[in-house]
């Protein structure tokens, strides 16, 4: 489902390219979660923020099984995750983007070793405009003209609602663009394809977290923003979108992610540090199961994400065993 744009962080990366299978049921299929025995110890996990609330359901629900783990979560960021990795700072670092190659360079010059990457979750990174908007959907072009000042996807300049489309009260109506900080997975992501590697315009209004971001868009008639889906709620409406190559506009579901049709759509990560010369720490290895399992997957579910099929989770798992 990779696009011209979509490079890293892309379905893609793990062969969805020609995966055609519908998500309904996708944690059903999963294997059910075994407890093991003898698992004890702590779990840092320090990335990305779009995986915050779900980190922190996989906790609560771990630590039900393993009372004696305990389990830390700080989620400022995909980009505070690569660091503390490699500073042996986190055993855990979920991001909502693939690391970039001087990210892992760096890694391995420390640790000796490359990091690896586990998909999790799937994701729609969706654009938010206030509840009472009209706009019935935008074009890739469009959403460029909206939150970059460079335009790369060479669309005319767009400062009020008149300029993407809307008509009557809307047409003079101020853009008022929110969007996260240089730290986050899903900047980096919004910025490569939703802006073609262009700027930010120096207007949008950086907000620490995902949540912040809809909030704020919630709160403002001219708001538009940009998150994972995850954090929908019913103050906001999410805009569908089209490529800008002659297609409709697509909602963000995950089918529609998986046939490829959605073009904001990205897998979640967690990296490891896991050596190939060594067993992966108790702790860490049943908490990546757990994630893996049906019972980590129906919580991807509950927390609004896309839960991942199964023959996905199986690669998912062996990647534990190298």
């Amino acid at each position: 489902m990779q696009t011209k744009r979509a490079k890293k962080g892309s379905l893609a990366a793990i062969g969805f390219l020609c995966l055609t299978a519908a998500l309904a049921g996708a944690a059903d299929s999963a294997p059910d979660y075994r407890q093991a025995s003898g698992v004890a110890g702590g779990i840092n996990s320090v990335g990305s923020d779009t995986l915050n609330n779900l980190m922190a359901l996989w906790s609560e629900a771990f630590r039900s099984i393993y009372p004696n783990v305990a389990v830390q979560v700080e989620g400022k960021g995909s980009a505070t995750a690569p660091p503390a990795l490699a500073a042996g700072a986190a055993q855990i670092g979920p991001m909502s983007r693939l690391m970039k190659s001087s990210e892992i360079e760096d890694f391995e010059r420390k640790r000796g070793f490359k990091p690896t990457a586990v998909a999790v979750a799937v994701d729609c990174v969706a654009v938010y405009v206030h509840k009472d908007n009209p706009v019935p959907g935008l074009t890739l072009p469009q959403t460029d003209a909206i939150f970059s000042s460079t335009r790369k996807l060479n669309h005319a300049a767009a400062v009020n609602w008149g300029d993407v489309g809307l008509t009557g009260a809307w047409a003079n109506r101020a853009l008022s663009v929110y969007g996260r900080n240089a730290a986050s997975g899903t900047y980096a992501y919004f910025k490569e394809i939703a802006l073609g590697n262009g700027d930010y315009k120096n207007t949008v209004k950086e907000q620490p977290g995902s949540a912040a971001v809809v909030n704020g868009v919630a709160g403002d008639l001219g708001g538009i923003g940009y998150s994972g889906i995850g954090y929908k709620t019913s103050e906001v409406r999410v805009v569908p979108l089209a490529d800008g190559k002659g297609g409709g506009f697509v909602e963000p579901t995950f089918a529609n992610a998986l046939n490829g049709k959605y073009p904001l759509a990205r897998l979640l990560y967690v990296y490891i540090p896991k050596d190939p010369g060594q067993e992966l720490p108790p702790a860490t290895r049943e908490f990546l199961k757990f994630i893996l399992s049906r019972q980590g997957q129906e919580l991807v579910e509950r927390d609004g994400y896309g839960a991942l099929p199964a023959n996905i989770l199986a690669e998912q798992r062996k990647l534990m065993e190298k």
